[in-house]
């Protein structure tokens, strides 16, 4: 979402925050809790601002996202740290609670990734959520995620717990059209071979019907498994629109061992390339195409897919 004019731009938001972490670290280290409390207010609000900028999505508070998920130290708002004879400042008033569907785009994205295991396109992403999780994830909101971030990363490397990126093909190690991932996946778990396709189908099949398995009557989740049964030989066994879960299962398992080993050795030495040739942007991210295609003489093609 474009930020308004004379509004801080997100990569501007991105630096403030990175500083402001930093400062309230120093603080506590310090043992400087009233400067500590300034500090985690500014960071607030500069998260808030950034959400706003980049997802659209209002801040959600402590509850949702406080400062301890960041790493950062929580100070004890009641602390008797206050100069003799002045009392404390009365700690802020409680923040609403916010209900789950206001989850931001990016940390619902994350969820269902978690859930499914492997790589995965933006409209499976936006099922398995819709299937398991509570609201809804347009799969059109996705569209723009990984580049937002990209640049996240770029401007500022590591300052986030996780982050969504790319799959990797297995041949030039360029960002695979239409799959996200997680960065804290093993590169391996990240990398799209010739058999990775349907090895990752598979391995998600298992895991969607693993948790179907503790809701097996929701229509959602029986949609969810159908998609799936209709591509696995063996695991639609009983009426039509209705799966087992066991049967699905079972039979994922069956098609997954025969294409496991050589997808893995695929992969590998997919990923022994992409730490030897790859910093840690492209590692995440993908190598940048215009740059390969220029060191062979060729100039045509876009490098951000």
């Amino acid at each position: 979402m474009p930020s308004s004019p004379g509004a801080p731009s997100p990569e501007e938001l991105e630096a403030r925050i990175a500083e402001l972490r930093t400062a309230v670290r120093r603080a506590m280290a310090a043992g400087d809790r009233q400067a500590a409390r300034a500090h985690r207010a500014e960071l607030r609000a500069a998260e808030g601002a950034w959400d706003e900028a980049v997802l659209g999505d209002t801040a959600l508070g402590d509850t949702a996202l406080g400062d301890t998920a960041l790493g950062e130290p929580a100070p004890d708002e009641t602390a008797d740290d206050a100069p003799s004879g002045e009392r404390p400042a009365p700690p802020p008033p409680p923040r609403a609670a916010v209900p789950r569907g206001l989850v931001p785009v990016r940390e619902r994205v994350h969820q269902a990734l978690t859930l499914i295991g492997a790589p995965a396109a933006p409209k499976l992403i936006a099922s398995v959520y819709a299937a398991f999780l509570p609201g809804q994830l347009p799969a059109a909101r996705l569209t723009s995620l990984r580049r937002d971030e990209e640049r996240s990363f770029r401007s500022a490397p590591y300052a986030r717990p996780y982050y969504l990126c790319a799959a990797l093909t297995a041949d030039l190690l360029a960002p695979a059209r239409g799959l996200l991932t997680v960065s804290t996946w093993p590169l391996e778990q990240r990398i799209s071979g010739p058999l990775s396709a349907r090895t990752d189908f598979l391995t998600a099949a298992i895991r969607i019907a693993e948790h179907a398995e503790r809701r097996p009557d929701s229509p959602d989740v029986q949609r969810l498994l159908w998609r799936f049964a209709a591509n696995i030989p063996g695991a639609a066994t009983g009426a039509v629109g209705t799966v087992e879960p066991g049967a699905l299962i079972a039979a994922a398992r069956a098609e997954l061992d025969v294409h496991a080993e050589t997808d893995r050795r695929q992969r590998r030495r997919a990923a022994d390339r992409a730490r030897a040739q790859l910093d840690d942007a492209g590692r995440l991210f993908g190598a940048r195409l215009r740059a390969m295609r220029s060191a062979t003489g060729t100039t045509d093609g876009e490098d951000d897919r």
